[in-house]
């Protein structure tokens, strides 16, 4: 899981914008904002890097925080 979405939205960008930056169809990108279709390692962190986060910042965790 990726949180794209997230990050697009905090930073007041749309889906379209990142397609446009990225040279991917808007159906890619909603695909992986909608989590149905995750990117590829590379593509993450163009992602990344287009939108000046770490590359960490996209993605969920898979381990549970011990409080």
């Amino acid at each position: 899981m990726n949180c794209i979405k997230q990050i697009l939205d905090n930073q007041g960008r749309s889906q379209r914008w990142l397609a446009d930056k990225l040279g991917k169809s808007y159906n890619m990108i909603n695909a992986y904002v909608q989590n149905r279709q995750q990117p590829r390692v590379e593509t993450l962190y163009e992602i990344a890097e287009i939108l000046s986060v770490d590359v960490k910042e996209l993605l969920v965790s898979n381990k549970m925080e011990l409080k």
